[in-house]
Order: C-alpha cells, then structure tokens, then sequence
C-alpha cells in the first residue's frame, strides 16, 4: 500500500460524503465526439450512442461512474452506472475502508451535475455495438460485488465496463479524477484508429 492510498484513507475516513441531490434528466447531450465502430462516420439520419467515463468531486476524494445513451438525448438515473457503498450512512462508507460493505450500481446524488464533473472521457458507438453493451452493463450491475475502497472500488468498477468494450483500463487505486485522465490516455490513440478505419454503422 502506497503512502498516497494510505493518505486517501486516512482522508475518506475523517470526511462525511456529500454532494448535491441527483437532478435526473437535466443535461442534454452535446454532439458525437470520435467514434468505435464508425459512428462518427454514420449519416445524419442514423442514431448514434456513446458511453462516456467520468469523476465527480465529493468531499471526500471523489467517485468514478459511466453514463451511455443516445446522443442528442437527456440523460435520467437509467443511464447511469456506478458502484458505490448502499444507502447513505456515512458508517457504511468508512467502513467500506476496512471491510467490503454492501454496493449500489446506480446513479449517486450529483451523478448528473455538470458543475461537478473533474474529468470525462466519451467514446461514440454504433447502434449495433450499444445494443450488445447495455446488457453487459446491467448484467455487472446486477451481479456487483461488496463496494471496498481497497479491493473493489469505483474506479475497479468503472474499469470493467472499460474491458466490456475492449479498452485498456489503469490499476483502481487512483484518485477517480486521476483514473479517468489515465484512461481516456490510454485509449484515445486505439479510438481514433477504429475511427479511421470503420466505415458506416451496421
């Protein structure tokens, strides 16, 4: 363990967590930035879709989730992923530093609040590659394991549904806003191949 996560810890342990109340369908969707699978060479008519990482701050050292819809759209709680400890007893998350605790895999308050966002790395997608995605999301959803901030974290989490589409991940114990920087880093130069070489949704 590295003097920085022991400094995380010794921080998330003294700090209540509080972020402003989740606002559902509030942000509309900006437009499709580069694409996997050609989405950013589809026609206008055709739908696109995208899964973008994200950190948000908190008063403890942040959290790390994905949001995937359609582009142009607003996005709810439904399109939000995330792993988290359950419920909102500040108990349950310090000790979540010690011991795995029961998770939540949805949307967290302040999930879709712009002005809290630290980082965020997009990725477009063709119908076809968001239809197989979805599932998988709510399949690791439904079968998440106990929330530790040491063993399974958010950024652990987030890093799986990186691999579901093929996408290298960095190790979790980062700080959120530090994990998706490195992600989005990693990846950007194999996103922007496929781009190069796709051709139309299929």
């Amino acid at each position: 363990m590295t003097v920085r996560w022991v400094w995380l810890a010794a921080v998330a342990a003294a700090v209540v967590v509080a972020s402003p109340a989740l606002a559902p369908a509030q942000e509309a969707e900006p437009k499709a930035p580069p694409a996997i699978d050609g989405a950013a060479r589809s026609p206008a008519s055709a739908p696109g879709y995208f899964i973008e990482f994200r950190s948000r701050s908190a008063l403890s050292y942040g959290h790390s989730f994905v949001v995937f819809g359609r582009t142009g759209t607003r996005l709810t709680a439904r399109n939000v992923a995330g792993l988290h400890p359950k419920g909102d007893s500040t108990v349950t998350y310090m000790l979540g530093h010690v011991l795995p605790v029961p998770s939540d895999t949805g949307a967290s308050d302040g999930d879709l609040e712009l002005q809290y966002l630290t980082a965020r790395y997009r990725v477009a997608l063709s119908a076809r590659r968001y239809a197989e995605l979805v599932p998988k999301i709510r399949h690791l959803q439904a079968n998440s394991p106990a929330w530790n901030a040491v063993a399974y974290n958010c950024n652990a989490f987030v890093g799986d549904i990186a691999h579901l589409l093929g996408l290298k991940a960095p190790p979790p114990w980062m700080l959120p806003e530090d994990f998706i920087n490195t992600l989005r880093a990693l990846n950007e130069p194999a996103a922007t191949a496929m781009t190069r070489s796709s051709s139309v949704v299929r």
